[in-house]
Parts: structure tokens; C-alpha cells; sequence
């Protein structure tokens, strides 16, 4: 079993910055792929970015420049640096890990942490 703790949401008003943080324990493979979704009310869980073990990054159109993710292997840590934070941005935010490839398999998620942006 794998366990996520996700720390960091809060409320920040436009333009501000917040660091998401999320720690992944239990058992851990090496090369799984980490990331960050989010879901506003009444929307569907959309994808926001994804880190692989070699460091690769992916981005959603909407964040890319915007947000950093980042991950630490022997932490088992992965970050997300948000910075120019709209409105839109509002969703909680979830952790993910699974392994590419085998994702039926092996696919976790984190309970989620709120992040508001308002004035």
C-alpha cells in the first residue's frame, strides 16, 4: 500500500505564489511517475502536471510558465511551485503516483488540499 500527505493550499489573492508539497510512503518504487491534478466544483479532475523519475516534466497548457513541479527521489517528495495565481486556479489539488505503463496496476492519489484564489 501507498500512502499521500499533501500539505501547502491556502488562500492567496491574484498574482500570489504557493508551494504544494506532497510525501509519498509505504511501498515506493523507484520509477514512478509523480504529479498534481485538481478539480474546481462542478468539473472533472483535470491534469496540471507529471515528473518521472529522470526529472521530465509535463504541463497543462494552462500553467505551463506559471507552475514548477519538482521532486525529490530519495524523499519520496514532489512540489509544485505555483506562482502567478489567478482565480481559476481554484480547485483542490490532488497528488498522484503511478507507474507508466501499469496504471491499473498501480495508481495512487493523495485526499486533496484546497487552494482559493481571491481577492
Amino acid at each position: 500500500q501507498v500512502q499521500l500527505v499533501e500539505s501547502g493550499g491556502g488562500l492567496v489573492t491574484p498574482g500570489g505564489s504557493l508551494k504544494l508539497s506532497c510525501k509519498a510512503s509505504g511501498r515506493v518504487f523507484s520509477n514512478v511517475v509523480m504529479g498534481w491534478y485538481r478539480q474546481a466544483p462542478g468539473n472533472k479532475r483535470e491534469f496540471i502536471a507529471t515528473i518521472t523519475s529522470g526529472g521530465t516534466a509535463r504541463y497543462a497548457d494552462s500553467v505551463e510558465d506559471r507552475f514548477t513541479i519538482s521532486r525529490h527521489n530519495a524523499r519520496n517528495t514532489v512540489d509544485l511551485q505555483m506562482d502567478s495565481l489567478k482565480p481559476e486556479d481554484t480547485a483542490v489539488y490532488y497528488c498522484n503516483i503511478f507507474l507508466s505503463g501499469r496504471r491499473s496496476e498501480y495508481d495512487y492519489w493523495g485526499q486533496g488540499t484546497q487552494v482559493t484564489v481571491s481577492p
